[in-house]
């Protein structure tokens, strides 16, 4: 691994770390040795990276330093590439424009070397279900989420019968056959889901959902068990 790639690879480490990391647990991961470690920390700090803590007691990132030129592995790169092509094929069609020009903004920042790993990438996306429900649909959805909006839809469920529900969108997921939206039903007082292809009609409404959307992730990921990210 060269001397850029090690720095790279130490920013990630502390990117990722919510409590301070010891040094040599950060030396072990990147399996280098202690000394190497800090002499790293100190190249990182020289270049304006704000990197809190001393040997004995851990380090922290603080957010906001990205190493001038970006740079990414070329695993990096085909997982840009891959997940980028995934987008612009399964979502819709504003969520994949804003997914090649995101490639494309990062593209242009690359070294020649790896803008041509970007360009020349051989990860393909096959042939998909067609969406379950059209663009525009999708936006909103999208919209509701980000803003924390309530949304008024009607239901046809799979006995076919139909309800009004307000609900509170907080995810929505991405399948092979489906699109389903993770929600708290105020008719229910409970978590549901939602396909996107078997709501009749849908309005997000003006006011806002009194949580935060990261609780109702959080409370929902215990009560199904899934892991935490």
């Amino acid at each position: 691994m060269s001397r850029a790639e090690r720095l790279l690879a130490l920013m990630q480490v502390l990117r990722r770390q919510r409590q301070p990391a010891r040094g040599m647990g950060l030396a072990a991961e990147l399996g280098i040795s202690l000394r190497t470690l800090y002499r790293d920390i100190a190249s990182l700090r020289a270049q304006g990276a704000h990197i809190d803590g001393e040997p004995g007691i851990g380090y922290v990132l603080r957010p906001g330093f990205l190493l001038p030129p970006l740079m990414f592995s070329a695993e990096e790169i085909e997982a840009l590439v891959l997940g980028s092509r995934w987008v612009a094929d399964r979502a819709d069609s504003s969520l994949g424009d804003a997914a090649r020009n995101a490639l494309a903004k990062i593209g242009a920042v690359l070294p020649a070397d790896l803008r041509h790993e970007l360009d020349s990438s051989a990860l393909l996306v096959g042939p998909g279900t067609p969406m379950a429900v059209g663009d525009a649909e999708l936006r909103r959805i999208r919209q509701a989420i980000r803003m924390e909006r309530k949304l008024d839809i009607h239901y046809r469920d799979l006995q076919d019968k139909l309800s009004v529900r307000t609900i509170w969108p907080f995810a929505l997921g991405f399948f092979e056959q489906a699109r389903v939206i993770a929600a708290w039903c105020e008719s229910r007082q409970a978590f549901r889901h939602f396909r996107t292809d078997r709501i009749v009609s849908l309005q997000v409404c003006d006011t806002r959902y009194p949580r935060r959307r990261q609780a109702l992730m959080q409370d929902w990921r215990q009560i199904e068990g899934i892991p935490m990210q």
